[in-house]
């Protein structure tokens, strides 16, 4: 039973302390979209370290326990089974069914968010269609307010007003619409309502409670850096304090979004965007490290039970 409840233990610790790892990465200038890959698969590696925990408790002899510390194998043994089995079996049954039940529970707390925004994005569509002029994949409204923003769907469509042709320069304009489409091609809006389903589900580990807001700061920085790579830091720091931040729909992305000023302060540094090649290293590592670390957690405090209750002779 050591291993199953280190395992659930690893999983804890890692929902309660990641988010205060990634968001200093994230303050201290770190890559947003390493921060995006590495908060996802953290509560990947959650989801999947606690059903494995759960799922020890219920294998006859722990699943793979002995065979890891056979040096230890008496010692290991009077840990593993020291408590009563039938305690053993109901607890691991009551994981069960408590994993189960957040299962179906995120299923349909993602059928009904999926429908609810699909309803939403078709009647915003709808009326824009009519409204708006089209350019391509962008639908140019008559409104006077600067404001952008994108509308995922098949396909996903930039809305912007005439406002924001006016008011600003069309370097400033480009690099609003490059900002916009980087929400689109980054499935920036899938991300956003896969954490919201998270959150909804397992509100009770800060890395899935604070995953909608963190994460829509963390795609506006992606979302900043491409339009970068695309127009330069000048450009779309002057668009982001010239765009509207009002009368966004609530299903859209707008650059004016979130967390302006921490935005406009990375973007005062002239940092240049991370290469490409820099960025896929960066975001590999990062991934298979935040799919470990439950594991390696958990790995860390079996090996510490057992060196403190059975030293080494």
């Amino acid at each position: 039973m050591t291993v199953a409840v280190s395992l659930l233990l690893g999983a804890a610790l890692v929902g309660w302390l990641a988010p205060t790892f990634l968001a200093r990465r994230v303050v201290s200038g770190g890559d947003p979209l390493v921060a995006v890959v590495a908060w996802l698969t953290s509560a990947s590696a959650v989801v999947a370290t606690t059903a494995a925990g759960v799922v020890l408790m219920l294998l006859p002899d722990h699943g793979f326990g002995q065979s890891m510390l056979t040096a230890l194998h008496n010692c290991w043994s009077s840990i593993q089974y020291g408590n009563l089995p039938n305690l053993e079996a109901s607890a691991g049954a009551l994981g069960a069914a408590l994993l189960a039940g957040l299962g179906v529970r995120l299923v349909v707390v993602s059928v009904r968010s999926a429908q609810r925004r699909a309803r939403a994005r078709a009647d915003h569509l709808a009326v824009l269609r009519i409204a708006a002029r089209h350019d391509g994949e962008t639908l140019w409204l008559e409104h006077d307010d600067p404001l952008a923003f994108s509308l995922a769907g098949k396909p996903g469509v930039v809305v912007a007003t005439e406002g924001l042709a006016k008011q600003l320069t069309r370097a400033q304009v480009e690099a609003v619409l490059a900002h916009e489409r980087a929400h689109l091609s980054g499935r920036h809006h899938l991300i956003i309502a896969t954490a919201e389903a998270l959150a909804n589900t397992f509100p009770f580990l800060p890395l899935f409670k604070l995953s909608p807001a963190m994460l829509r700061e963390l795609v506006e920085l992606v979302a900043d850096a491409a339009a970068v790579r695309a127009c330069g830091a000048e450009a779309v720091r002057d668009a982001l304090l010239k765009v509207s931040r009002k009368g966004t729909p609530g299903t859209a992305l707008a650059m004016s979004g979130t967390s302006i000023d921490v935005r406009v302060e990375r973007l005062n540094n002239g940092r240049s965007p991370t290469s490409r090649r820099r960025q896929l290293f960066s975001c590999g590592l990062a991934g298979v490290t935040a799919m470990v670390l439950p594991t390696l957690v958990a790995s860390g405090m079996t090996f510490a039970v057992v060196a403190v209750a059975c030293p080494v002779v």
